[in-house]
């Protein structure tokens, strides 16, 4: 399967907790086939000074959805996340935005714990940006 997951940081090192889940994602979950550039924003659904690093990766991977939630969920802990508040400061988040099987058909899953495609990545820009750069060379 080919999923899009969206990686953002905006405490201590930004860089090194990105490098480090795509390490971990590499090793847990798949192969990385597409890294976007960085891109650095402000804040979505909250008011902070610390800004984000954000990037989007497609990897292929043989988990099924909910097990690539169980996954991305413990490195995320590993790397120091405290689900405290949905939007607040941390170290690192990891979204599941969109997949395909290996059939080429759309995943669409929709429970209280996962909804794919993402219900809320259109709304940010800082999600569809790195998203439509690694879609747009995936198709080059």
């Amino acid at each position: 399967m080919r999923y899009y997951l969206s990686l953002g940081s905006n405490i201590g090192d930004r860089e090194g907790y990105i490098d480090a889940a795509c390490k971990l994602i590499t090793e847990r979950c798949g192969r990385i086939t597409a890294r976007s550039s960085n891109y650095y924003t402000e804040p979505w659904g909250y008011e902070s000074d610390k800004t984000y690093l954000n990037i989007c990766l497609c990897i292929e991977s043989g988990l099924e959805p909910t097990e690539l939630l169980d996954v991305t969920q413990a490195i995320e802990r590993e790397l120091g996340r405290q689900l405290k508040n949905v939007y607040a400061d941390r170290t690192i988040d990891i979204d599941i935005l969109t997949g395909q099987t290996d059939d080429g058909e759309e995943i669409a899953v929709r429970t209280e714990r996962l909804t794919i495609p993402h219900p809320l990545m259109r709304e940010r820009d800082f999600v569809m940006k790195p998203l439509e750069e690694i879609q747009d060379n995936k198709q080059q």
